[in-house]
């Protein structure tokens, strides 16, 4: 038996282990796990390269609770260890035998997915454990098992063992007082689903019984006989490891609640990313129904190393507006410290970053190609993360041309050319430039929508929630074009044309018809403004200037510039239509108090019209008419 200390640069690396070198316990194991899987997979490389002379086979990792003696076990049936690899590899802190393992065959090794982290990775075991065994027996002929023990402290026994025959690795660590919770079966199978589901080598924990089935001829009501089966909880090859060309549609729904047991809607799409260089990446997208929401749950997709689960948390790794959606990302260029968690400065991190946006963009312009018919179908509950991504990733919005959609108020949608291409012969104002009429909500909108297209005019509908963020970006990079929602202005003054207007009234009695409104309305919110109008048109029609709605609206959002930094107030225009009617009898009107009476009720009519009537002067109004009425 060799007695002897731990080589570590300080006098107790276990207390700053514990303390310091991870954020969670729980994860000590997923490094054991890691570590079983990386033996294993050692292993099947050196078999296949014929450098070691045993039988592969199928090797699983056992996971084993005794309560009784207060023990976790973690076995493998891998590469296994001599005496003096475990001098090296667990007496040197921090040593990598992972790293050391490639650099040897790192021509051959570079795809066969060792995890690595042997070093820390498994002292990780004393964050839980009071004491760790390590019983292992190396695949090489002619060497005998050695059995390693230390206590938490830095003096460690190791000794041959004549117990174990077959090769592999058996931890056995002696759960600490304050760790029991890792002696539950329920804790134990939580974590092994939360990190190890989808590790490359089958993991079992337990057993479970299945039903044989029951032989030809027997009873009707002859039950079926049972057997003890082992339980493996993980999926070694997930759907994402798998070419695209050996998966069908149902195997994505399959995997997709695989991934998300709780979430009864099927995803609308996937987007399968595989790509070797300049970095390694796999994994799969999903778009999930989001409709106008953009506080849907984030942190949905899952970030893994060569199938080792390492967190939720990908911002960085995914460009922010892709959030939204669900899924995994497995890299092994994704660099990460001892604790597994990334590193987001990282320049590898922003080259997949960028990957990852250019392959959505590609996948959603073969989308549309393939079926445009269902990809419109599918628009009202993708276009957020299209938008989102349109205003915030430069490269996204270049290639946007090709997929995002602009839809009408009567359900036809179009991409950009195909827009400026329906719109330039009418919607071109007498200055040359192309105006794009749009309205948010055809309910309340519906009278300014019908004038619209009583002169010809495409409404479009942009409903989401940062509308007001798209079409500034659109602005600003689309030559000679500009937005105005369709309640913006009259008709007329949202695009203007060379065509002259017949005026009833003279510039006299306009004078005198403004001054008469404005001492009526009384309210500084509206700015009055006189327009010679068709007869049949409207006599007051509340309008919301155009770059005063659109700040207000994107700083509900987020954005708006200074505008952000506090409300501002609501403001209005009351447009008069000179050549109404109710113009004409507003200047004929003999009292002030008829005047007044006139315009009050025009206002509230307009202001109806916009939902802006409530509490009492809705209450007053109802009054008011009700009176006229009985008149």
């Amino acid at each position: 038996m060799t007695k002897g200390n731990i080589n570590v640069s300080v006098e107790n690396i276990f207390p700053l282990i514990k303390k310091f070198l991870y954020s969670d316990h729980e994860i000590f194991l997923r490094e054991l796990i890691s570590n079983a899987t990386d033996a294993t997979l050692k292993l099947r490389h050196l078999t296949t390269i014929g450098e070691a002379q045993v039988e592969y086979g199928s090797p699983k990792i056992e996971v084993k609770i005794n309560k009784d003696h207060k023990t976790l076990s973690i076995i493998d049936q891998g590469i296994g260890m001599t005496k003096e690899e475990v001098e090296k590899y667990i007496n040197q802190v921090a040593f990598s035998g992972a790293e050391e393992f490639l650099e040897k065959y790192k021509d051959s090794a570079k795809d066969s997915g060792i995890i690595g982290h042997f070093g820390l990775g498994f002292y990780s075991a004393f964050m839980v454990a009071e004491k760790v065994e390590i019983i292992t027996k190396s695949y090489k002929e002619g060497v005998s098992a050695v059995h390693w023990t230390c206590d938490g402290s830095p003096e460690f026994t190791l000794e041959d063992d004549k117990t174990k025959a077959e090769r592999g690795t058996e931890i056995i660590l002696h759960i600490a007082e304050d760790s029991t919770e890792f002696l539950e079966e329920s804790r134990i199978r939580e974590l092994l689903l939360k990190y190890n589901k989808f590790m490359p080598v089958p993991i079992k924990f337990g057993t479970k019984t299945e039903s044989l089935p029951l032989p030809e001829g027997a009873a009707e009501d002859a039950k079926p006989e049972t057997q003890e089966v082992d339980d493996i909880i993980n999926n070694p090859t997930p759907a994402w490891t798998k070419a695209p060309n050996e998966l069908e549609n149902e195997d994505y729904q399959k995997f997709y609640h695989e991934l998300y047991p709780m979430q009864f809607e099927e995803p609308l799409f996937h987007i399968h990313l595989n790509v070797d260089y300049p970095f390694n990446l796999t994994g799969i997208l999903f778009f999930p129904k989001l409709g106008n929401n953009l506080n849907i749950e984030k942190d949905k997709i899952q970030l893994y190393q060569n199938q080792v689960f390492v967190t939720d948390e990908v911002k960085g790794i995914v460009p922010d507006f892709l959030m939204l959606l669900r899924g995994v990302i497995d890299s092994p260029d994704i660099p990460l410290n001892v604790s597994r968690s990334y590193l987001q400065a990282d320049g590898a991190v922003k080259k997949i970053s960028s990957y990852i946006t250019k392959k959505v963009a590609d996948k959603m312009a073969s989308l549309i190609n393939e079926n445009r018919e269902d990809y419109e179908k599918k628009w009202n509950d993708i276009k957020v993360v299209i938008e989102y991504g349109m205003i915030s990733e430069e490269k996204f919005y270049e290639k946007s041309d090709k997929f995002a959609l602009y839809p009408n108020v009567d359900g036809q949608y179009f991409l950009w050319n195909e827009l400026v291409e329906k719109l330039k012969p009418i919607q071109t104002d007498k200055d040359g430039k192309l105006v794009v009429l749009y309205a948010s909500n055809t309910n309340e909108q519906d009278s300014y929508i019908q004038h619209a297209k009583a002169k010809g005019y495409e409404v479009l509908l942009l409903d989401s929630p940062i509308t007001p963020h798209l079409i500034q970006k659109l602005e600003s990079s689309k030559e000679n074009i500009s937005f105005a929602r369709v309640d913006a202005d009259h008709i007329n003054n949202l695009i203007k044309k060379d065509e002259p207007a017949i005026a009833k009234l003279k510039d006299e009695e306009k004078e005198t018809l403004k001054k008469d409104i404005e001492e009526a309305v009384n309210d500084k919110a509206y700015n009055i403004q006189l327009e010679d109008l068709d007869s049949q048109d409207a006599p007051f029609i509340i309008t919301q200037p155009e770059f005063m709605r659109r700040m207000k609206d994107m700083q509900m959002t987020g954005g708006g510039g200074m505008f952000a930094m506090g409300g501002f107030p609501d403001m209005y225009n009351l447009v008069v239509n000179a050549n109404s009617d109710l113009a004409s009898g507003i200047l004929k009107a003999e009292s002030s108090e008829d005047k007044n009476a006139l315009v009050k009720q025009a206002l509230d009519l307009a202001k109806l019209s916009q939902n802006l009537l409530k509490g009492k002067e809705l209450t007053d109004f109802i009054q008011r008419s009700f009176e006229q009425l009985k008149k």
